[in-house]
């Protein structure tokens, strides 16, 4: 996201040709941190995922 400001900056582009562009979803940070949030979850044995979950629906 500040990639797209700085050059928007560098350049004399203003918020219409920003808002006019197409931004893809997700994002890369977005893609890697649920592939690693995916692998994490398959390291969870049963008696820890049992924790967090309760944990989790008391914390709610």
């Amino acid at each position: 996201m500040i990639s797209e400001i700085t050059l928007a900056m560098t350049h004399g582009l203003g918020l219409k040709k920003i808002a006019s562009t197409i931004h893809p979803y997700p994002t890369q940070g977005e893609a890697i941190r649920k592939v690693g949030d995916h692998y994490n979850r398959t390291r969870l044995t049963p008696f820890v995922k049992k924790l967090f979950s309760k944990w989790l629906s008391w914390t709610r």
